[in-house]
């Protein structure tokens, strides 16, 4: 009787202390440790502010344009003529060219001396029924034999 009432208050000691958060430890019932704890940090939901801007508005209209009306001349044909002409001794440029305009036709030349000592002599026309033409001649160097 006597183990019985031993072993009744040992049990009765064990569910008190784990009720109290206390678990025994090692063959000896009488020695008790704190129960584990485990912590966890709370988790913690972060959101900014939320920001309400608007621009400032804008009352802007651009200044009103008045332009002049052009003068159109239905009888008027373009026309205009031009040339110009390099000649440098010293460093050997030599070009020229030379341009007309009557109406929608376009006629003109340029020639200029290439690097090699070949001169390159283009004549063009254009007009709106036959476009943009060329005719490309190219003229060997002048050899000079000196005695």
């Amino acid at each position: 009787m006597i183990f019985a009432k031993a072993l009744l208050l040992t049990a009765a000691a064990m569910v008190a202390g784990v009720g109290a958060g206390v678990v025994p430890v090692g063959p000896h019932y009488g020695h008790y440790a704190p129960a584990p704890v485990h912590y966890a940090p709370a988790p913690v939901h972060y959101a900014p502010a939320p920001v309400h801007y608007a621009p400032a508005p804008v009352h802007y209209a651009p200044p009103p344009h008045h332009y002049a009306p052009v003068e159109v001349y239905p009888d008027s044909v373009p026309e205009y003529s031009f040339g110009y002409s390099v000649s440098d001794a010293h460093t050997g440029d030599a070009k020229s060219q030379h341009e007309t305009r009557h109406g929608d036709v376009v006629k003109g030349s340029y020639s200029l001396v290439e690097p090699d000592g070949t001169v390159r002599t283009v004549k063009y026309t254009a007009d709106h029924v036959h476009g943009f033409n060329a005719v490309v001649d190219r003229q060997p160097p002048a050899h000079y034999h000196h005695y």
